[in-house]
């Protein structure tokens, strides 16, 4: 399954999730969205999420903590994120509002949690102090993004656009840039600069010029299967002459 592990994990959490989500949809789980709303309109109550990644931590005991691929824990962890962020985009901007108001107190957490794994133990901190640490960087990165990024932006609605599909190619092209540059026993800064730079160029162009402009692979690579505008053009003109 190589880096595209997760892909087989969100299919059954979809699977799990639906009737729930379904529910909340429809409106028939009012009362959980309203007491959601008021969890997430303050900092505490995104704090208290973590008492489920602690308690999935404290289940299955991974060593080391960030050892996700095909493990109980990666598919713990990575159900609980899928839920977790439905719920934050159901309440919408009761979330995206907390975050941003407390983004610098999100990422001093971070930092200092950041800053005693590496002090006090070397990397490897107790599991629940890694949970505490992760989520307070994804909430303080929401809420950086939340007021500078939450705009309209032709560069971010390519690159948004992209993710996915570089995700999906960019293992291919790094190992090829690997396997080409590593023969030369280059010295280990140079070598990684020159790996690098390949697999973001190598990506680029595979995705600028395949993936987006052949039209029956966009839909393989999660993009929408766009009409030319030639098409286009000819369904105006039989709409105009009905």
């Amino acid at each position: 399954m190589g880096h595209l592990w997760f892909l087989g994990n969100i299919f059954v959490y979809v699977l799990i999730g639906l009737p729930i989500f379904f529910n909340i949809k429809k409106g028939k789980l009012s009362k959980i969205v309203n007491l959601v709303n008021r969890l997430f309109s303050n900092p505490l109550g995104l704090l208290l999420i973590n008492v489920f990644f602690i308690a999935e931590v404290l289940v299955f005991q991974p060593k080391p903590f960030a050892v996700y691929a095909q493990t109980w824990h990666g598919f713990a962890i990575g159900l609980l994120a899928f839920f977790f962020g439905f719920l934050f985009m159901i309440v919408g901007k009761v979330f995206w509002n907390t975050v941003k108001l407390w983004k610098w107190f999100f990422l001093g957490l971070a930092t200092v949690l950041y800053t005693v794994r590496y002090v006090i133990f070397a990397s490897e901190a107790p599991s629940y102090l890694t949970v505490i640490e992760s989520n307070s960087w994804i909430f303080s990165i929401f809420g950086f993004c939340y007021q500078y990024f939450n705009k309209p932006s032709k560069l971010l609605s390519y690159l948004s656009k992209a993710a996915y599909p570089v995700y999906i190619i960019h293992m291919v092209v790094l190992y090829l840039a690997a396997k080409l540059i590593l023969p030369f026993h280059l010295p280990a800064l140079i070598a990684f600069t020159l790996i690098t730079g390949i697999t973001f160029i190598g990506c680029y162009l595979i995705y600028e010029f395949i993936i987006r402009r052949i039209q029956m692979l966009r839909p393989l690579f999660g993009l929408k299967w766009n009409a030319n505008s030639k098409e286009k053009n000819n369904i105006k003109v039989s709409v105009n002459k009905v």
